[in-house]
């Protein structure tokens, strides 16, 4: 029996489907007993896997991890089955792995590493283990020899996902994961492509899949989407790939079928992709049910831009043109800004500021999503500028596992070199100004009496440009407990 973990993401333990599991169950069941159990809706994670490893003689357990969280559940909670179950093989998979595989297999816990995308790479190593013998140069596996060297094989190409089984559902209470959302009561997401043909040096996807972008085609996408609707009676869905509007004719095509279902959608795009869209494909979007799309604006600085590899085309007079076109189309845009940047980063906190106020008077109704640079292991200028003001990352797992690095990976860090806490105030101080002043869309729990007072009560900073001390809206927070733009998925 195989075992599939997902921990904890999230200190609220919020429920998002485990898709990466689903897609390596989806290759296993017709070869293996397996089973999924998701740490966000255990109590006692580890007490429930120790006793399923005894009741169904578990012997393989993979486990995916992502940096925070779920790194901070899933280093002890295997820690501790090793303990107890000494023969078990764990197998570590998903983005922590990939970029530190060495971190990670220099854990006594962690037998194997799949780097990459997991499907076809977890069923060789199976395949290999059965036989009793060792993965030696198996695409995507890294492991640890006898004599103490580790082996690592370039990460796995990513699988054509319109060749994969789709996923098994019935191995969840799919229930559990239907969410109320700012688009509809009944929302559950899909993953419909992987990859991204961009190289943007600081974005980590550019790691597990050197530009490529592989999709689902928009028939069997919308049949997916027909029959989570009908199955499940929902009402949105979230598509939680990494640029789901690569392909126009795609997306024509997608909203094309499913213009019958009568729900809501969201995804993620690029801004200099989809400002080429044609009028008719962007009414096609909207008639279908597009709500929001969620988009790296990245900066109010070209110079910036340029040195981040968002390549030729990306600038911020394009920003500003999508947001009036999607202000046409009653389209919300989600624009999320990367600040802090260094050699500069003074400078480059006050260009975006700047710039965010100029996005926000030609459509007022953009979502704003601002997030401090953290380097990703990929050889750029960022990263490079980065290393010189004297950053590394962790050479060990407890490293990662500490307040200041689970800070890190969670966009909270105050200890980036280049980054002095001045400049880190004045982020968080616009923030709250404009949060206050621009209550969020998609809070629909606040009415519109008390959007008007937060507006009113912030108007005056937010048009003198004064954000600094902003008591009276802490204050107000704590009252009102609005809610502040994120990502309607991840």
């Amino acid at each position: 029996m195989i075992l599939l973990y997902n921990p904890p993401s999230s200190a609220s333990r919020k429920p998002v489907l485990p898709m990466s599991l689903l897609a390596i169950g989806a290759l296993l069941e017709d070869r293996h007993d397996y089973m999924i159990i998701d740490g966000n809706l255990e109590s006692d994670p580890l007490a429930a896997i120790s006793q399923a490893i005894i009741t169904h003689r578990v012997d393989i357990l993979g486990v995916t991890v992502m940096p925070g969280p779920q790194l901070a559940d899933a280093a002890p909670t295997c820690q501790a089955l090793k303990r107890q179950h000494p023969d078990l093989t764990i197998v570590w998979g998903g983005y922590f792995p990939t970029q530190h595989y060495d971190i990670a297999l220099n854990a006594d816990y962690v037998d194997y590493v799949v780097r990459g995308h997991g499907e076809e790479a977890f069923i060789g190593l199976l395949d290999v283990l059965a036989t009793g013998n060792i993965p030696m140069t198996l695409p995507g596996i890294a492991y640890r020899a006898a004599d103490g060297q580790i082996i690592a094989a370039p990460p796995a190409p990513i699988p054509n996902p319109d060749k994969l089984p789709d996923y098994p559902y019935h191995q969840l209470n799919l229930e559990r994961y239907i969410r109320p959302t700012f688009m509809g009561q009944r929302t559950l997401p899909h993953h419909s492509s992987y990859g991204c043909p961009f190289f943007c040096n600081f974005c980590a996807v550019v790691n597990m899949v050197n530009g490529r972008w592989l999709a689902q085609s928009a028939e069997r996408t919308a049949n997916v989407v027909r029959g989570l609707v009908n199955d499940w009676q929902l009402d949105a869905v979230e598509f939680y790939d990494n640029n789901f509007f690569t392909s126009e004719k795609r997306v024509a095509a997608f909203s094309e079928q499913i213009m019958d279902l009568n729900i809501a959608w969201w995804g993620e795009g690029r801004i200099d992709t989809m400002i080429g869209y044609s009028d008719r494909t962007w009414a096609l979007m909207r008639d279908s049910g597009l709500k929001m799309v969620f988009l790296g604006a990245e900066s109010g600085s070209d110079e910036t831009l340029k040195r981040m590899d968002k390549g030729g085309r990306a600038s911020t007079q394009k920003t500003l043109e999508i947001a009036e076109k999607m202000a046409a189309h009653d389209i919300v845009p989600e624009m999320s800004f990367v600040v802090g940047n260094p050699p500069h980063p003074d400078k480059d906190v006050e260009d975006t500021i700047r710039f965010i106020r100029k996005v926000k008077q030609v459509n007022p109704r953009t979502e704003v999503i601002i997030y401090v640079y953290t380097p990703v292991p990929l050889s750029g200028e960022l990263y490079d500028q980065a290393k010189a003001d004297g950053f590394a990352f962790p050479e060990t797992i407890e490293g990662w596992l500490s307040a200041d690095w689970q800070d890190f990976v969670q966009r909270r860090s105050v200890n980036m070199p280049w980054m002095k806490d001045p400049i880190r105030k004045r982020v968080k101080n616009f923030e709250r100004v404009l949060n206050a002043y621009y209550p969020t869309v998609t809070d629909v729990k606040i009415s519109q009496r008390w959007r008007g007072l937060l507006k009113t009560i912030s108007a005056a900073r937010y048009h003198t440009e004064f954000y600094s001390y902003p008591m009276e809206l802490r204050i107000l927070h704590k009252l009102l407990r609005y809610q502040r733009p994120e990502t309607t998925g991840f």
